[in-house]
C-alpha cells in the first residue's frame, strides 16, 4: 500500500508522532512518503491509498501552514473536478487524522475542531476517514507553564515513550497488521 504521512509541526511534538507513524508503516512493509508541510508544499493526495495527516493545535485549529495547504489543495482539486456533489467514496482510499494538543484550558475539546477541519478535505475527496487520533503534547515557549498548570495536569515531556509506543501500535492496527 502506498502511504502518505503528511504533517505540520511547529514545536516538534507532531513531528515525533509522524516519525513513529512512518516507522510502524515501514516496519509493516508499506511504502511511506513523509512530508512536512511548508509554505509552498504541494502533494498529489489522490496518488496515495492511505493518508495520515496531523498537526499541532493552535487556538483550536491546525497550524496556519496546514490550513493554507488544505485550503489550496481543496481549491486545486475543486478546479480539477475531483470534488463532486455528494462526495462519493473512492474505492480503497482511507485516511487517519491526528492532532497533538496540550489542552491547557478545556482539554481534548480544544483539539476536536482541528481534527474535523483537516478531515474535511479527505471526506470531500471521497476518502474514508478511518479514525481521529488525539495525542497529548507538552507546551513550548511562552506557554510552557501550561504543561504543569493546565487542565490535563503535568504533561511535561509528552509525547513520551509510552505515547510513542501507543502510536506505533495504533498504526499497525489501523493498517491491519
Amino acid at each position: 500500500m502506498k502511504i502518505l504521512n503528511l504533517y505540520f509541526s511547529a514545536t516538534g511534538n507532531t513531528e515525533k508522532i509522524a516519525n513513529q507513524i512512518a516507522k510502524a508503516a515501514k516496519d509493516a512493509g508499506h511504502i511511506v512518503e513523509t512530508v512536512k508541510i511548508t509554505k509552498d508544499a504541494e502533494v498529489d493526495i489522490l496518488a496515495y491509498d492511505f493518508v495520515f495527516i496531523g498537526s499541532g493545535v493552535y487556538t483550536w485549529l491546525p497550524g496556519k501552514p496546514m490550513m493554507e495547504f488544505l485550503n489550496h489543495t481543496r481549491e486545486r482539486y475543486g478546479n480539477l473536478g475531483e470534488i463532486k456533489p455528494s462526495s462519493p467514496r473512492r474505492a480503497g482510499k482511507k485516511a487517519v487524522v491526528y492532532c497533538s494538543f496540550g489542552g491547557g484550558h478545556t482539554g481534548i475539546n480544544e483539539a476536536l475542531p482541528a481534527a474535523k477541519f483537516m478531515g474535511q478535505l479527505f471526506d470531500h475527496l471521497g476518502y474514508e476517514i478511518m479514525s481521529e487520533w488525539f495525542f497529548v503534547g507538552e507546551f513550548h515557549g511562552r506557554l510552557q507553564h501550561l504543561s504543569t498548570t493546565g487542565r490535563l495536569g503535568n504533561i511535561e515531556g509528552r509525547p513520551n515513550e509510552a505515547d510513542l509506543q501507543d502510536i506505533y501500535q495504533r498504526t499497525l492496527g489501523i493498517l491491519g497488521v
